[in-house]
């Protein structure tokens, strides 16, 4: 239990400074509270409330996991590396696949919705 409560309060440590520094996850974090209320309102089913939302949790996720990318590669050089630089692309393209996949949810559930 001790294990959980620490990873816990780490995680907010992230999530504390990733809100107050990084304007992406400040972005999406108001992405993901607007979210909520709109899900609620044009979700036909539980399911489909829970894969907006979700879609959005993912997107952060993925930016979470970006910013640690390149902070890590800050950390061993801020020389120019070829291999720095494909490690950063990688997570910005994973960044842009989730964005895709966060669009695509949403816009088939409000086609869904609004038009069939």
């Amino acid at each position: 239990m001790h294990r959980l409560v620490l990873a816990f309060i780490n995680s907010m440590r992230a999530l504390r400074y990733l809100a107050k520094h990084e304007k992406a996850v400040q972005q999406e974090l108001v992405l993901f509270f607007l979210s909520i209320p709109l899900a609620a309102v044009i979700a036909p089913t539980g399911l489909s409330f829970l894969l907006l939302t979700g879609s959005v949790l993912f997107l952060i996720m993925i930016e979470v996991l970006n910013t640690g990318i390149e902070a890590a590669c800050d950390a061993v050089s801020l020389d120019f590396h070829h291999e720095i630089q494909i490690a950063k692309d990688c997570g910005s393209l994973a960044v842009l696949i989730s964005v895709i996949l966060v669009a695509a949810v949403w816009s088939y559930t409000l086609w869904s919705v609004f038009f069939t």
